[in-house]
C-alpha cells in the first residue's frame, strides 16, 4: 500500500489559525482541512487574502485536503436555496484557488423514494453544482452519516457521472448506526476525500459515541485497504470532536495511521 496522505481538520485542534497550522505540521500532517465559514469567510477573501493563506501554507509545508462548507440546510430543501447553492459554488471556486480539490458539505437527508419532490429538487441542485465544480476545478463531496451507504449510492447515481463525489467518514456512520463496512463497499469508487474518525456503539444511548482513532469499532484498516484496492490516492483527514487533549489525540492518531 502507497504511503498515505494524512491531514489534520484544523477546527480539531481548537487553536488560532497560524499555530493550528504550525501545530498540524509540527504532528507530521502534510495537509489540513479549513472550515469555509469560521476559520476563513470565502464571501469576503479577497486575492490577496487568498495569497496570504496559501503563503502561510507553504511556509509550513502544508496544502489544503478539503473546503468544508457546512449549510443549515441541504439541497433538497427549497427554502432559500439559491442563496445556498451560490455561496457553495463560491466555497467551491475558493477552494481551487487554495489548491483543495473538494468542498465537503453534508447535502441533506437522501429521500427513500425517487421521484419525491424532493428527491428532484437535490438532484437539480447536485447536478448544478456538480458542473460548476467541473468548471471551476474543485468538486463537492457529499459527507456520510445521515444515511446507510447504499442510499447515498443511489443518489450519486442518479446523477451525471463523476460531478459529485463522496466524503467518507466511517466514525460518522457509526455514531448514526450504519455500517461504515458496508459503506465503503458500496461507495469506494466515488470516494474523493476521507475523514478518519472511530466511534463504538452505545446501546444506553442508542447511538454510536465518538472515541480516540484505533480505540473503537470502526475497522480502518480494512476501510484502507478496499481504497487502496478501488485507486484511491486523496487524503486521510483526521478529525476529533470531543476530546479533552486535541492535540495529544491527534498526534496518537497520526501515528496509528503510519502503524497500518
Amino acid at each position: 500500500m502507497p504511503e498515505i496522505k494524512i491531514g489534520i481538520q484544523l477546527a480539531s485542534l481548537r487553536l488560532p489559525f497560524k499555530k493550528a497550522l504550525q501545530t498540524a505540521a509540527r504532528l507530521g500532517a502534510c495537509a489540513v482541512e479549513i472550515d469555509a465559514r469560521r476559520e476563513i469567510q470565502v464571501g469576503q477573501l479577497s486575492q490577496s487574502g487568498i495569497r496570504q493563506i496559501r503563503k502561510m501554507l507553504e511556509d509550513f509545508n502544508l496544502r489544503v485536503s478539503a473546503l468544508t462548507f457546512q449549510t443549515r440546510r441541504g439541497y433538497g430543501v427549497s427554502e432559500d436555496l439559491e442563496r445556498r447553492l451560490e455561496a457553495t459554488r463560491q466555497a467551491m471556486t475558493v477552494a481551487y484557488a487554495l489548491g483543495a480539490p473538494v468542498v465537503v458539505n453534508q447535502i441533506g437527508q437522501v429521500p427513500s423514494e425517487s421521484g419525491e419532490l424532493q428527491w428532484d429538487l437535490l438532484v437539480d441542485s447536485l447536478t448544478s453544482l456538480g458542473k460548476h465544480g467541473e468548471r471551476a476545478g474543485a468538486l463537492l463531496a457529499a459527507r456520510t452519516g445521515s444515511e446507510e451507504g447504499s442510499d447515498l449510492k443511489r443518489l450519486l447515481d442518479a446523477l451525471p457521472a463523476g460531478v459529485v463525489g463522496v466524503d467518507f467518514d466511517p466514525g460518522q456512520l457509526m455514531i448514526h448506526g450504519f455500517s461504515p463496512s458496508a459503506a465503503i463497499n458500496e461507495l469506494a469508487p466515488q470516494v474523493l476525500h476521507v475523514h478518519v474518525r472511530d466511534a463504538m456503539r452505545d446501546l444506553a444511548r442508542g447511538r454510536g459515541l465518538e472515541v480516540p482513532v484505533g480505540s473503537g469499532a470502526v475497522d480502518l484498516a480494512e476501510i484502507l485497504g478496499i481504497l487502496d484496492e478501488r485507486g484511491y490516492r486523496g487524503d486521510f483527514t483526521l478529525q476529533r470532536d470531543a476530546a479533552d487533549d486535541p492535540v495529544g489525540d491527534l498526534g496518537a492518531a497520526v501515528s496509528y495511521l503510519r502503524a497500518l
